[in-house]
């Protein structure tokens, strides 16, 4: 104990720092040359960068769970690993979409099944391995301005850690606190203008872990099943309406496009840094209202949901109402 704070809860995120920042640094140096993000048309940067971040990210996190022996689901362990080398090999030489929606849906049905079935039952397993699929890919999707998927990873993860620390469970809390330190140390790399993107490797497995950790939360009674849709609200609000904005168009939704809020913020002249202070900012106000909501009334954490998302569609609709004006005046 150090002034009253376990040692675990100090030690392994430190050490999860410095291992994720060792590793990015030396694939920053090119030791992956042949996995760089090129620019195209649809990219926000202007110059190849190597996009093997989520690879140190994962190295630091997973080293970090196994030498503190930290406790999860075997379904959590080969979920993340799973998913890490399919999307690094998706990162390296591309892969049909088929093949790793089929490894997604796997590992989130594999959870899903292992952790729910015997209390909540086939409808709870279905609803969460959706969700689950679903969190990994918007995840991705949100992966693409320097700093924002990493600020993301520190201020969500963070808040999970300091939930589970107030409830009174410390190793839950070095789990989530692992994950925030190695994305700290992923982002003095990646933080406007990015020296190294976090690829598919790193953004799909951390979308996973967002959803079941707070699920794992949920079941433990750590926090109620709306907390984790709060904490990374920002995220989903804008992915969930992007998507279902483009499919009721008829568009292939699997595509790579421009048409996100946090996308168009940036094509407005806000810029890279600007747009991640203030999703920092979005994630941090949040964030600290689902912990004083869990902290109150059980009924609070889903008036606060429903406010929350309510600003979310009043500002996305305005958004869409304006650009929709400016080009009917050319």
């Amino acid at each position: 104990m150090i002034m009253g704070i376990p040692f675990s809860i100090i030690a392994a995120p430190l050490f999860s720092f410095v291992a994720t920042f060792i590793a990015v640094m030396w694939l920053i140096k090119g030791n992956l040359p042949r996995v760089l993000d090129y620019p195209n048309a649809r990219s926000l940067h202007t110059h190849p960068v190597p996009r093997t971040g989520g690879v140190g990210l994962m190295l630091g996190i997973l080293s970090t769970w196994g030498l503190f022996s930290v406790v999860l689901p075997v379904s959590v362990w080969v979920g993340v690993s799973l998913l890490a080398l399919i999307s690094f090999a998706d990162d390296i030489s591309g892969m049909a979409v088929w093949i790793r929606l089929l490894v997604q849906a796997l590992v989130a049905a594999c959870f899903s099944i292992f952790v729910l079935f015997d209390g909540y039952g086939w409808m709870a397993v279905f609803l969460i391995m959706v969700a689950t699929i679903w969190m990994s890919n918007l995840y991705n999707f949100m992966d693409g301005s320097d700093g924002l998927a990493g600020g993301m990873t520190l201020i969500g993860f963070g808040y999970y850690g300091l939930a589970a620390f107030l409830a009174g469970n410390n190793e839950f809390a070095v789990i989530n606190f692992s994950i925030a330190a190695a994305a700290t140390a992923f982002l003095l790399h990646n933080f406007y203008p990015a020296r190294i993107f976090m690829g598919d490797v790193g953004s799909i497995p951390l979308g996973f872990l967002a959803a079941v950790l707070g699920v794992l939360g949920w079941v433990d009674g750590l926090w109620s099943l709306c907390f984790p849709l709060i904490i990374f609200s920002p995220f989903i609000a804008d992915a969930t309406v992007t998507l279902i904005k483009r499919s009721v168009r008829g568009e292939k939704i699997w595509l790579a496009h421009c048409e996100h809020y946090y996308q168009r913020i940036i094509q407005s002249g806000f810029g890279h840094r600007n747009t991640a202070l203030f999703g920092y900012a979005l994630m941090l106000v949040v964030g600290a209202s689902a912990v004083w909501a869990e902290q109150q009334e059980l009924t609070t954490p889903y008036l606060i949901g429903v406010i929350i998302w309510s600003i979310y569609l009043i500002i996305m609709v305005f958004s869409d109402w304006c650009q929709r004006r400016r080009a009917s005046k050319g």
